[in-house]
């Protein structure tokens, strides 16, 4: 099991939800030893063409390439409100003899844009891994299945005879495109390289004394030591963002295929044709313990929602940028994240679960209003400013006994926005998580006028001159 922090937010898409291997590649660990990566491979190619840079330096380099000292570099980020010189400060320290070639000729986005290729690339890896675990067991499925007969639908109506295999072989065929996208994007992906500040590399033509074989001969030699293929023949200061659009989309298709599936199931679950796993001591309701709820596929097609909507922010990074860079990249890194709770009788909370609600869906409506409320805090609150915002999400989960501390039963909010612009966008993230909560309670003080709600409050914000804020 994984350990979770208790006393400060910590998201469930990492907690809950992502394994180990891939919390790794997304860790602080990861992308820091990645830089070092980076500063070592920067300087081993610079001596090789012909820097005076010594082996010494270079020995002194990768004797800490592991062991970040992280206090250092934010006792320094405090200071000069760099995170890259920063880390170029604190690995001096740790290497006096090589300060002064960390980083040499490079900008930010030496270390920033290719650690983020370097890491979406594992991380697709280990997506692919286990798409092909998933296409593996539908296959076997599929082929089990073969001869079984059942009753196809269209349009959710009963219609022809076809088999389960057959109906597997629906979700089983679009995981194999998700595939064929992956691998082609995968195999596509490159390194920036060290282009300088405006992709021109004429920082390094004035390092290498105008030598122009020498700097053609950087990117090369630099990729081959990361393991890629090569890096982008052309390019600004950063990669192109179009590169982050493609492979989120990728991710987007396979989540699509995911839903597809998952609600096929739940739709089947009801008709008793097929049954999720229930384990020994699994409780279905905490008002009806012996419900078989479909919770697998919901999870599935929750976060799968979640992964489609955002595909759409890289495209409008990728629309939005100017010549040969913009910082709509890092601004859109402005986001804020908040919470609410509405606790109530563990009757109403059986009631919102199981969709019996009189007024109908009460998770759904307090999402879309959460989200509409994001939209409209500059109408709601005087001293807010409209914004163009390029994110509002609102989750809502069920709370049931003996999850929280308190002993209360409820539904928890969690709010996420974001924006482009240089803005705050922690007003829009309490507002939807306040209206939220308040359609939860519009919709059942029929049944339940007592439910209270409390503890909205701003969990994260990121992003700005101020940099990341988490609550402690």
């Amino acid at each position: 099991m994984f350990l979770m922090s208790t006393d400060r937010y910590t998201s469930p898409l990492s907690e809950r939800y992502a394994s180990r291997e891939m919390q790794f590649i997304f860790s602080q660990d990861m992308k820091f030893q990645t830089w070092r990566r980076l500063w070592i491979a920067l300087a081993e190619t610079e001596k090789e063409l012909g820097l005076p840079i010594t082996q010494e330096q270079i020995d002194e380099l990768k004797s800490h390439a592991t062991d970040i000292n992280y206090d250092v570099a934010k006792a320094r980020e405090k200071e000069v409100r760099h995170d890259v010189m920063s880390h170029v400060y604190a690995y001096g320290v740790q290497c006096p003899k090589a300060k002064g070639i960390i980083h040499l000729g490079a900008t930010s986005c030496y270390v920033g844009d290719n650690t983020d290729i370097i890491i979406m690339a594992k991380a697709l890896e280990l997506v692919r891994k286990k798409l092909l675990n998933v296409i593996r067991e539908l296959a076997d499925f599929a082929d089990k299945q073969k001869d079984l007969p059942t009753l196809a639908f269209t349009h959710f109506q009963p219609a022809q005879p076809t088999t389960v295999g057959k109906r597997a072989s629906l979700w089983l065929q679009e995981f194999y495109m998700d595939l064929c996208d992956l691998d082609y994007v995968k195999d596509s992906l490159r390194l920036l390289g060290s282009k300088g500040t405006t992709g021109t590399q004429a920082s390094f033509l004035e390092l290498f004394a105008g030598d122009q074989e020498k700097v053609d001969r950087l990117d090369p030699m630099i990729a081959e030591k990361l393991g890629f293929p090569g890096c982008y023949p052309v390019s600004g200061q950063t990669y192109s963002r179009k590169v982050d659009t493609r492979v989120m989309n990728v991710l987007a298709g396979i989540a699509a295929s995911a839903h597809k599936m998952s609600n096929d199931i739940r739709l089947l679950q009801h008709l008793k044709e097929v049954e999720e796993p229930f384990e020994k001591n699994q409780i279905g309701s905490s008002a009806m313990a012996y419900k078989r709820n479909p919770m697998r596929s919901e999870r599935i097609a929750s976060l799968s929602r979640y992964v489609m909507v955002d595909a759409l922010n890289p495209a409008i990074t990728s629309a939005s940028q100017w010549f040969e860079r913009t910082l709509d990249d890092s601004a859109n890194k402005r986001v804020a994240v908040a919470e609410g709770f509405i606790s109530m009788h563990p009757d109403t909370l059986a009631l919102i679960a199981e969709g019996k609600a009189a007024k109908g869906d009460v998770l759904a409506c307090a999402r879309v209003a959460g989200v509409m409320a994001a939209k409209q805090t500059s109408t709601l609150i005087p001293m807010c400013h409209p914004l163009n915002i390029t994110k509002a999400k609102v989750e809502c989960e069920p709370v049931r006994a003996g999850e929280r501390e308190d002993g209360r039963v409820g539904i928890h909010v969690t709010t996420t926005t974001g924006v482009t612009g240089k803005t705050g966008i922690e007003m829009e993230a309490l507002t939807a998580a306040s209206i939220a909560a308040l359609t939860i309670y519009d919709m059942c003080k029929a049944v339940d006028r007592g439910m209270e709600i409390m503890d909205v409050r701003l969990l994260l914000k990121d992003g700005g001159k101020t940099g990341l804020w988490t609550r402690e």
